[in-house]
């Protein structure tokens, strides 16, 4: 994995370790302006910011991501398979997909706050 400098001890935990911060933790669930979200670790840009929506699980949820920027894998942390998305770029873990969220697509990306970084339009 390639890993970007100046990362905190959360960010390299959650990218490397496949960790999740606590919910309701991220300063990005409140974010309504319009921009993009890119990984905090390799900059790429993986989601707009008309594909966020309100999910209420804590943390910033987005229903499609931009094509061809993650790859996924089934984790059984849980007892349970999930699927889990990491940065196609990089490596780097950001959460979940789940099958909850709006239409048109019924995805719910479940991402940690701190690994993206919103860049206002």
């Amino acid at each position: 994995m390639k890993r970007k400098k100046n990362l905190t001890s959360e960010q390299e935990n959650i990218f490397f370790n496949e960790a999740t911060e606590p919910p309701g933790s991220s300063e990005l669930n409140n974010e309504k302006r319009e921009g993009t979200y890119h990984c905090a670790n390799c900059d790429i840009i993986l989601f707009e910011s008309d594909t966020k929506f309100e999910s209420g699980s804590g943390w910033p949820s987005f229903f499609k991501s931009k094509k061809d920027v993650f790859e996924t894998k089934t984790d059984y942390h849980l007892g349970y398979g999930r699927t889990e998305y990491h940065c196609k770029n990089c490596g780097g873990h950001h959460g979940h997909i789940f099958d909850d969220g709006p239409e048109p697509t019924g995805k719910r990306y479940c991402n940690n706050g701190v690994c993206l970084i919103f860049k206002p339009k």
